[in-house]
């Protein structure tokens, strides 16, 4: 998921910048947001948190050794837009409460029963034999009120329950956790590709759930990739959606106005089978296969380039490039992003909710931070 080559000379740095420049797409490590001038002040976290706070000291500490390992710019932009997110996704809670966890973790295990044809009274027996601390399983589903309790509760399960390996086996109801809601497979991509600053302990799952992990996967997911959007909420959209959405829904954006069809922006312009490609068409591919002609390309050359999708090169393939050339040529300077149409799914989430209004939301308290910076 990420593939950053990391500067650490000032040649390799020029090197980047030039690249930068003829692709349209930094190269560079951790851009600064839009609106910083090249070497705008740098801050330590403590000058930008909100008062009120829980042990302001530690939230601080443990944002300002992410953005130091990460070598992300310490500017008032970046650290404003890490703030806003954690604002938005824990209220700076390090273990945040899930409303009617007990009922969401019965769900799913039922469902997940029902699926694999255990009769349910066989779970509900499981269920109430004793735990390693004690109590039923039962009782800590009952009483269950944080991500950090159910992630327990489930590694207890697996590994103590006779059905556990049969219903629990890579099942875990709540997929993201920690102050930022990060996912356990994006951590496990960084780990491998950025390390970590911390001494681990426990898995990748145990430190997505710590305040210190959660601000450092959550961090390198946010700004850690190369996006230079006119505005962070494109960020903001995209921690929501995905990396790239934004870029990917504004390409959808284009695809549409060129050929007059009716395409969702949703930022997946292919259609998947897990993680892979799946060999159907999706309507995006068929609307960019109608331009085939005026683009200049056959359905090969855009279905690889359309594979790109999911990273910073696919601003640089000849499909991405043609689409706007041809866009702009027909309707003046047509924009390279836009916020993703999503509907948001989660057994956490319990209303109707959007991309968009995730990312107005966390705007919004962007710019409430943006108004604390020492003047």
């Amino acid at each position: 998921m990420i593939h950053h080559l990391r500067s650490l000379a000032g040649a390799v740095l020029m090197a980047g910048a030039l690249s930068a420049c003829q692709s349209g797409y930094l190269s560079l490590p951790s851009p600064e947001l839009p609106g910083q001038a090249p070497g705008a002040p740098r801050y330590g976290a403590l000058a930008l948190l909100p008062t009120g706070i829980a042990d302001r000291a530690g939230w601080a500490r443990e944002i300002d050794t992410a953005f130091s390992h990460l070598q992300i710019p310490a500017t008032a932009s970046n650290l404003c837009a890490a703030m806003a997110i954690i604002e938005q996704e824990s209220t700076w809670q390090a273990d945040p409460v899930v409303p009617g966890l007990p009922r969401i973790v019965n769900t799913e295990i039922y469902g997940r029963a029902e699926r694999y044809h255990i009769p349910a009274l066989l779970v509900t027996a499981a269920l109430k034999t004793h735990s390693p601390d004690g109590r039923s399983y039962e009782q800590r589903i009952a009483a269950l009120r944080t991500e950090r309790q159910m992630n327990t509760l489930f590694n207890d399960m697996l590994s103590e329950l006779p059905l556990g390996k049969t219903l629990f086996s890579g099942f875990n109801p709540i997929r993201t956790g920690g102050p930022m809601q990060v996912s356990v497979r994006f951590a496990e991509d960084v780990l491998r590709e950025r390390g970590y600053p911390y001494e681990r302990t426990g898995s990748v799952r145990d430190e997505v759930f710590t305040r210190r992990g959660g601000l450092y996967f959550g961090i390198a997911n946010l700004l850690d990739y190369p996006a230079p959007y006119p505005h962070p909420r494109y960020r903001f959209a995209d921690f929501n959606a995905g990396r790239y959405s934004s870029r990917n829904a504004g390409f959808q954006t284009a695809v549409a106005r060129l050929t007059g069809r009716k395409l969702a922006p949703d930022g997946d312009l292919l259609r998947y089978v897990g993680e892979r490609p799946s060999d159907a068409l999706s309507q995006t591919e068929a609307a960019v296969r109608a331009l085939g002609d005026a683009l200049g390309l056959d359905d090969g050359r855009i279905r690889d380039d359309l594979e790109a999708e999911k990273s910073a090169d696919f601003a640089d393939t000849r499909t991405y490039q043609r689409v706007f050339a041809l866009a702009d040529r027909r309707f003046g300077a047509v924009p390279r992003q836009a916020i993703p149409d999503i509907l948001l799914k989660s057994p956490k989430i319990r209303r109707k909710l959007t991309t968009r209004w995730f990312a107005q939301r966390v705007e919004s308290r962007y710019d409430t931070c943006l108004q604390r910076v020492p003047r």
